[in-house]
């Protein structure tokens, strides 16, 4: 599909008893015209590739996932550039070999400065972060569990976020190269 964009979804809040059935999302994905939909582990990931403008692509997914699955969460889309800029503008590449402690947050804008306040006082030890534009990434090298920092980041930071470990970041650019190279 010529000038068409590979875009990585991120559905928030998958996991639990809010689920996504993979291969029916990719069914339901492909029917609407998305190409070569693909869905990576059963966390909220997607990546597809379409002529749609951004907006509009988020719009028809959000459609599929509320009519079919009764999904009615947010859900952020990066495009395979924004996604690479990403990985690229990582301030802590010390993270990327223990790819579970190092975690990247997509956020829907940018949080205000007195929420980014709050989260330093709750990053204790070896723990940090850093926001690179509408990224928020965490390093904790004491894991992710048991920091204050990770499991309050959602509720502090003010705006729509949603959080994958590194592991997933290099796998999902993978997965959307692959469909760019298709």
């Amino acid at each position: 599909m010529s000038g068409a964009t590979v875009y990585i979804i991120l559905f928030r809040g998958v996991g639990g008893a809010t689920q996504l059935p993979t291969a029916k999302l990719r069914e339901k994905l492909a029917e609407a015209g998305f190409e070569n939909a693909g869905t990576y582990i059963n966390s909220g990931n997607a990546y597809l590739r379409t002529g749609m403008p951004r907006g509009e692509m988020l719009k028809a997914v959000a459609d599929i996932c509320k009519r079919e699955f009764g999904f009615d969460k947010p859900i952020l889309a990066l495009s395979l550039a924004e996604w690479r800029k990403l990985i690229r503008n990582n301030p802590f590449p010390e993270g990327e070999k223990e790819g579970k402690t190092l975690h990247a947050f997509a956020l829907e804008s940018v949080p205000a400065s007195d929420r980014i306040a709050k989260l330093e006082e709750l990053a204790i030890g070896r723990e940090r972060f850093k926001l690179v534009g509408k990224v928020l990434y965490l390093h904790l090298p004491d894991g992710f569990g048991t920091s204050k920092l990770a499991t309050r980041t959602d509720k502090v930071i003010g705006v729509t976020a949603t959080a994958r470990n590194w592991n997933t970041v290099v796998k999902l650019r993978e997965l959307a190269e692959a469909l760019a190279r298709a």
